[in-house]
């Protein structure tokens, strides 16, 4: 062999099961150049040879290729040992492993997890729970770089100077290590690795126009979840990913994603590391951080190893911000798209070895600084600062009085708290570990009852996002000690329960983050209306929409009514605008098919309701409105996503001939009336009276009446006008369906604040103070006082008032009252509508004569009055009777006089 020893050019090895090859560029003096010889050979041949185990660092950006590397590299290895940075990542990898090499050849070792065969051979480990005490061939760490992590840095550096494969080591991580791994491994090699795909930037964009296959991050649970609420509006839904959440919830989110269930993704900074995914574009919410300590801008390499998810393979992916990011500098950008960064000077450091004699010497070893240069004193982990709350306790502190119990103590302190907050609760529950421990003489046990209690308060599935995400940090805290196999009785059992628990919590928040953060119907719109000639629509009987399956709407009439309140009218998300795409595909022919129907129905089937919309099919379809002449509304078809214009118009044709038809049919009376050929006052009449909705107070037309001629008045009673005592009317449209079409015109064209609510039918009085001014008089009844009656019953009332009034004051009886409905209070106000005034009370009742209108003569003087002989008075007022005085024109007289010539 050369002194150069051998070097691997290339590994032959796929992941299906094949023997491993290896070619080489120099290889054993018996072999000719190119010859492949198995690695378990060379490994042989190595040792036989004093051959130093090679130590090879494989650097670069994401999609390099690393890990993908280093899987191949172990399995062509008779064995090894790979740690991750991340639980899942060990999961993920593990399984592959186990594909090409059988179950009972690979195990799984994480905090929470352990899955050792008795004939494991591959290793697949978080970074911590690296078994370091096996021999294997070879050893690999991932993500390197974390040694200069301030929470977990010390262990990466340990396994950096101290973690060794018998034939390989191997690190992998990014660029910016190299500097220090060549000062503090001399011997190391250098293997740099392009990225497969271009990273570029784009610039800003808004949430809501993000293009498909985007991950937006953000660096707070609450900004997560608004954003994923904004998405969920905009795009139908995102998923989860933080670094709160158990492996099986993130996998479930990213599933989802993978899935093509949603097209957008938010998560945290926990998504920059081992989560693998089909991903175009990377947008930064936020450039800056809270690090536990203060906030702060993150740095070009750490928004590198986040924006480097972005373009997987050989497709190439971009980075931006949101609108509401801070923007990063022109320099920095040029730096994450060159994968250019400043090298890293110093790393974390912690003293692997700490003492273990007793507290203080403990304290004082882990507070040991390093020798080496390029290596700092890591910050307080959180083992370190709970060993401190703990040493306080003096109970506790004088139980760790020998080497043992300060062993199990440092154990102990390095239960994790999953929810990153190391609080009282925390640090209690660690003390009271501790105390069941260390009966019987350091070889106690957790009481069997005490854990059950625990786990039990644990086990629930109800409560909100937030609550499952702080249970299931409880449930990994225990699934951490249960798999301590010499701190419980039936430590199996344990892992088994608390394993099963965390399974429920995970799927149980999985779906309430799909509950919250994705609507299942528009994201399955969104992406099917990418290729909507293959989607499939219909409508039930009752007008429900279905589309791809799922129930979007409804429709009433000519509109479609999304379900959810948030997507009717004018979408602006892109959710709700796939809803009404679809819609439109959905229900193309069916509107065209209602059209015409509407076309060729016949009057009946069309109706006007209360509130002035007109009704087909028993659903709305159109809205009057205030037209040019006040018996003339115009139609307005309902606003409809689903109407062109053409149809708009054809639907208002067909309405406008309804409309005028219903008003002939309800409106026959006065429409003819108006019609007419008439000239002089009572064209003028009927003008005034159609003006005002068929009705007239007489006082108001006193004018018209008095001009009509004897052949004038016998056209208008040909028509049915009524020229009566108190109203000019038209007894027709007293009848209830004129009179709800008369108040809904009025309403049209008066538009009051609150629309009033038409009359029962039948009623002869109304409260007045119940309607708005002008409504009574336009459905046909004439307020008198605290009342309105009907015109012909205030008619009647005049009528028998004349009678009983032709010889002078009379007393009101019964009758009144009967006809009007009313009470003896309220009849004073209604004579007096009818032309007669009150002139005394006595006990028999109350006595009413014609009220007539006069000039007031001078009041004479006391003195001045002289006695006449009775018969020269008598003969004088024959004499005025002669000459025609003037008589009142609302006088019963004067009314009498009109229906003599109306004869």
């Amino acid at each position: 062999m050369t002194p150069s020893g051998i070097y691997v050019c290339d590994v032959r090895h796929t992941l299906g099961g094949k023997t491993p090859f290896v070619y080489f560029f120099q290889c054993l003096p018996f072999a000719p150049a190119g010859t492949i010889i198995p690695v378990d050979v060379i490994f042989v041949l190595s040792v036989m040879n004093n051959h130093q185990p090679r130590i090879l660092a494989v650097l670069g950006p994401t999609n390099t290729g690393k890990t993908h590397f280093a899987m191949e590299r172990l399995l062509a290895h008779r064995s090894g040992i790979i740690g991750f940075p991340l639980r899942l990542l060990a999961r993920e990898n593990y399984e592959r492993a186990v594909a090409v090499k059988g179950a009972g050849k690979v195990a799984l070792i994480t905090g929470e997890e352990k899955i050792l065969p008795s004939g494991a051979q591959y290793f697949l480990c978080t970074v911590e729970s690296m078994p370091l005490d096996r021999r294997v061939a070879f050893l690999a760490v991932d993500e390197i770089q974390m040694c200069a992590d301030l929470e977990r840095g010390h262990v990466f550096t340990a396994r950096l100077l101290h973690a060794r494969g018998d034939a390989e080591t191997m690190f992998m991580g990014a660029e910016t290590i190299r500097p220090l791994i060549r000062q503090l491994i001399p011997e190391a090699e250098f293997d740099q690795r392009p990225r497969f795909s271009t990273l570029s930037y784009s610039g800003e964009r808004k949430i809501n126009r993000l293009p498909p296959q985007s991950v937006v991050v953000a660096f707070s649970a609450s900004d997560v979840y608004a954003i994923a609420e904004q998405v969920r509006r905009h795009r139908g839904g995102a998923a989860v990913v933080m670094g709160a959440l158990s492996p099986r919830t993130r996998n479930a989110q990213v599933a989802m994603y993978q899935a093509g269930e949603v097209d957008h993704l938010v998560a945290t900074d926990a998504i920059g590391m081992g989560l693998n995914m089909d991903v175009d574009h990377v947008a930064f919410a936020a450039t800056r951080k809270f690090d536990g300590k203060r906030s702060r801008p993150l740095n070009a390499p750490e928004l590198a190893q986040i924006a480097g998810r972005a373009g997987r393979h050989m497709n190439d992916g971009t980075f931006g911000l949101t609108a509401d990011a801070t923007p990063i500098t022109p320099e920095m950008i040029e730096d994450i798209e060159q994968h250019r960064f400043r090298p890293i000077k110093l790393i974390n450091w912690r003293n692997p070895e700490p003492d273990m004699n007793s507290l203080e010497t403990l304290t004082r070893s882990l507070s040991k600084p390093p020798d080496l240069p390029g290596l700092i004193r890591g910050a307080i982990a959180d083992d370190e600062a709970a060993l401190a709350l703990l040493a306080h306790d003096k109970s506790i502190a004088d139980m760790a009085c020998d080497p043992n119990a300060v062993a199990l103590l440092w154990e102990v302190c390095q239960i994790p708290d999953f929810r990153k907050v190391l609080s009282d609760a925390h640090a209690s529950l660690l003390g009271r570990i501790y105390r069941h421990l260390m009966t019987n003489n350091g070889r106690g046990k957790l009481p069997t009852d005490w854990v059950a209690d625990h786990v039990q308060r644990i086990e629930r599935c109800d409560g909100n996002i937030d609550t499952l995400t702080g249970r299931l940090a409880n449930i990994r805290t225990w699934t951490y000690v249960a798999h301590r196999g010499d701190w419980l009785d039936d430590a199996a059992h344990w892992q088994e329960r608390t394993r099963a628990i965390e399974d429920k919590l995970s799927d149980a928040l999985h779906e309430r983050l799909t509950q919250r953060f994705v609507d299942q119907r528009a994201a399955v719109l969104v992406k099917r209306l990418r290729d909507p000639d293959s989607m499939l629509a219909a409508i039930s009987r009752n007008g429900t929409v279905m589309v791809e399956g799922h129930d979007i709407g409804r429709l009433e009439g000519f509109r479609f009514i999304a379900d959810d309140p948030r997507q009717a009218g004018t979408a602006t998300g892109a959710a709700e605008k796939s809803i009404l795409q679809a819609a439109r595909r959905a229900l193309g022919p069916e509107i065209e098919k209602r059209v015409r129907r509407l076309e060729t129905s016949p009057d009946e089937k069309i109706s006007l309701s209360q509130d002035n919309i007109v009704c087909f099919a028993g659903a709305d379809i159109a809205r009057l409105k205030r037209g040019s002449e006040v018996l003339m509304p115009d139609i307005d078809p309902l606003a409809s996503e689903l109407l062109d214009t053409a149809m708009g118009e054809r639907i208002a044709k067909r309405l406008k001939i309804w409309f005028v038809r219903h008003l002939e049919k309800h409106l026959k009376p006065l429409l003819c009336a108006r019609r007419a050929e008439l000239t002089g006052a009572s064209r003028g009449l009927v003008f005034q009276m159609a003006e005002n909705l068929g009705s007239l107070p007489r006082k108001a037309a006193i004018e018209q009446i008095e001009a009509l001629k004897r052949d004038e008045r016998k056209r208008l009673k040909a028509l049915g006008v009524v020229i009566g005592r108190t109203s000019v009317y038209l007894p027709g449209l007293l009848k209830p369906a004129p009179t709800r079409i008369l108040g809904l015109l009025w309403v049209l064209w008066n538009n009051p604040q609150s629309a009033p609510t038409a009359p029962h039918p039948g009623r002869v009085s109304l409260p007045s103070s119940d309607f708005p001014p002008g409504y009574l008089n336009a459905i046909g009844y004439r307020p008198a006082g605290r009342l309105a009656l009907r015109l012909d019953i205030l008619e009647r009332i005049a009528a028998h008032a004349w009678r009983l009034g032709r010889k002078g004051p009379f007393l009101a009886d019964s009758h009144f009252l009967s006809l009007a409905g009313c009470a003896t209070q309220d009849l004073d106000p209604i004579l007096k509508e009818t032309g007669f005034r009150k002139t005394k009370k006595t006990e028999a009742g109350v006595y009413y004569a014609v009220e007539r209108k006069r000039s007031k003569p001078p009041t004479p003087k006391k003195d001045d009055k002289v006695s006449k002989p009775e018969g020269t008075k008598k003969a004088k007022t024959r004499k005025k009777a002669r000459k025609e005085p003037e008589i009142d024109p609302h006088s019963p007289f004067a009314i009498l006089k009109e229906l003599t010539l109306q004869r």
